[in-house]
């Protein structure tokens, strides 16, 4: 039997477009930098990308910066002499850079039991008092999937402190779902081509007309002085592709199947174990993404058996499923150490079929057995 990649959230499969686009640029020798008709082609191939991921977004190209991914993306959105507000739902990256300002300790939002913001730190509405400089939400969370409403929230804060930052990390949101810049309510919006089918190694930052990022990259002034180094013109040329192509297949309703397959993965889990909780099935999440919780049977315990059996899924996000530890994001949504500890993501893509999921559900109820026989 092949392999059932189920990972989609950690990185996706190069699109095909994304793979012809950066092997036309491997033959463009030029520089973007240079003015001769080489360089020219050169930087045709990055505006053209430009304005690819601009359309997806929904913003004009010359609000895009081009980053080495959505981690660098976040290092420049938050200014060095900022206080900030964010949630224990953030990526790590996120949460790092909101912690590096000189007017740390920051302030934690909460999240409620399904991990969607409530606008609130211990109970108190942020809206009274606005007291930070930059405040950082998630599109949709990478882990459970859970998409979050960060518009209303971004208004009233612009209400109660102007001139205050919104940063949102839509990394996770970017070509699954219809969503805009619009949408957000952000100054800065992170986005990261694996995520959709482009190559790893390249991102990009949405900067609001008016506010400037954070300079961390300094040199020849590229990018329009925001991130200097000669451009990646291979890996935008592929960004560039898959923006098109996720674009156009949200366009086309072709995640609706998706979130068929992800209602049959768990309705069949269900039916398989009694005891099995599915993380923020009441509320709004991506179609592709369950996270469950199965009480007491070790979530890497979980990956690694059906690692074996030929299932790629993942214990947490996939900067910290390496790391033998409770999900930080599963704790701050208030469930256990020991349930925090058992859950896992299944996460699927547009090429994963009906097939897949029902076999990956029958393997893993005969862990399941085994794991219950074993316990007993």
């Amino acid at each position: 039997m092949s392999r059932v990649y189920l990972d989609h959230n950690a990185t996706t499969p190069l699109r095909p477009e994304a793979r012809e686009a950066m092997l036309r640029a491997m033959d463009v020798v030029g520089n973007p930098s240079s003015v001769h008709a080489e360089g020219r082609a050169a930087k045709a191939i990055v505006e053209k990308a430009r304005g690819q991921v601009a359309a997806l977004m929904g913003c004009d190209a010359g609000d895009i910066v081009f980053t080495s991914g959505a981690t660098e993306a976040a290092g420049m959105a938050f200014p060095d002499l900022s206080g900030a507000i964010f949630s224990d739902i953030e990526h790590d990256a996120v949460r790092a850079a909101a912690s590096t300002g000189e007017l740390a300790p920051q302030y934690v939002l909460d999240v409620d039991t399904d991990g969607v913001l409530t606008g609130t730190i211990n109970g108190v509405s942020i809206f009274d008092g606005m007291w930070d400089d930059v405040v950082a939400m998630q599109a949709a969370n990478s882990e459970t999937g859970v998409l979050q409403k960060t518009l209303p929230i971004a208004q009233d804060i612009w209400a109660t402190k102007r001139g205050a930052l919104i940063v949102v990390d839509a990394v996770q949101m970017w070509g699954k779902l219809p969503y805009s810049i619009a949408n957000s309510g952000a100054d800065f919006v992170l986005s990261s081509a694996h995520k959709f089918g482009g190559p790893k190694g390249i991102g990009a930052l949405y900067v609001k007309t008016g506010v400037e990022p954070a300079v961390r990259i300094k040199g020849g002034g590229q990018e329009m002085g925001r991130r200097s180094g000669t451009e990646n013109v291979i890996g935008i040329a592929g960004f560039g592709a898959a923006a098109e192509a996720s674009q156009r297949d949200v366009a086309n309703g072709k995640w609706g199947r998706v979130e068929k397959l992800r209602n049959i993965l768990e309705n069949a889990l269900a039916a398989a174990s009694k005891t099995t909780i599915f993380v923020g099935k009441e509320v709004q999440r991506l179609p592709n993404t369950s996270c469950f919780i199965t009480p007491g049977w070790k979530g890497e315990t979980q990956v690694m058996q059906m690692d074996l059996a030929g299932f790629a899924i993942s214990a947490g996000s996939a900067c910290s499923s390496g790391k033998v530890k409770a999900s930080r994001v599963l704790k701050a949504t208030g469930y256990s150490e020991l349930e925090a500890a058992s859950a896992v993501r299944v996460s699927l893509g547009l090429e994963t079929t009906e097939e897949d999921v029902l076999r990956f559900v029958d393997i893993w109820a005969q862990k399941l057995k085994k794991h219950e026989a074993r316990a007993a």
